[in-house]
């Protein structure tokens, strides 16, 4: 077990957005945590990361109770993140940007370049471009490298579909699982589109006001309209 929340509450201020949540995430797993606008996703995910504080409840990784650490902390202890809307420094080209996730993670030594550039080779061709003037596929693909940059045990993506044109999400997803595959990092990522959901996920929890209330695996990941009834109203 790579991963462990259990009956974690979080929100902004005094107020639970995300209550009693639990869920698992086994090493090497891809796993998805899917659900309509504004039901608690990125509040969660942020809480696992420790941009938010957990209220109550816990969260252990790599078997160690992580609930009251930093993000930073976390960062160095092998959590990769990856927000919503990517979050690329704009001002700095795909280089720099790449270089500054060489410094998240001391526990071992940061991921080569060059096999970032394997994986995104158009990061290579605009390596010396603003990050800001990327197109959003490429801007995503830049926030994951970043990420990979760091080594980290486990990725977390928010809504890494967003921004994207649909040609470009079928292209994301296939390295997304790649680097699953071949360097064995562990994904955990929050998504609405339907199609990315069903290629990449392992497994899903669905979630509605701020709680799970579904958990989908095996076969019925290819159910259209079970998945469907948790991404609409």
């Amino acid at each position: 077990m790579l991963l462990t929340a259990d009956r974690v509450f979080s929100g902004y201020g005094k107020v639970d957005i995300v209550r009693s949540v639990s869920i698992t995430v086994n090493e090497g797993e891809i796993v998805s945590i899917i659900g309509r606008n504004g039901v608690g996703k990125s509040t969660f995910v942020k809480t696992v990361m420790g941009l938010l504080p957990a209220h109550s409840g816990s969260i252990r990784f790599q078997e160690q109770d992580v609930t009251r650490s930093k993000a930073n902390d976390r960062a160095r202890q092998g959590m990769g993140y990856v927000p919503q809307g990517h979050g690329v420094f704009p001002t700095l080209t795909v280089e720099e940007n790449l270089m500054m996730g060489t410094q998240i993670n001391k526990k071992k030594p940061s991921m080569n370049l060059l096999t970032i550039y394997d994986y995104f080779p158009k990061l290579k061709e605009r390596k010396r471009q603003k990050a800001g003037t990327l197109s959003g596929g490429e801007q995503a693909a830049l926030a994951i490298g970043r990420a990979l940059a760091g080594y980290p045990e486990l990725l977390i993506l928010d809504e890494p579909s967003e921004g994207i044109q649909p040609s470009i999400i079928h292209q994301i997803s296939e390295m997304i699982r790649k680097i699953n595959r071949e360097l064995g990092i562990t994904i955990l990522f929050v998504e609405q589109h339907m199609g990315m959901i069903q290629e990449l996920s392992e497994r899903c929890y669905a979630m509605d006001k701020g709680v799970v209330v579904g958990e989908v695996g095996g076969e019925d990941l290819h159910n259209y309209d079970r998945l469907k009834s948790y991404l609409t109203v």
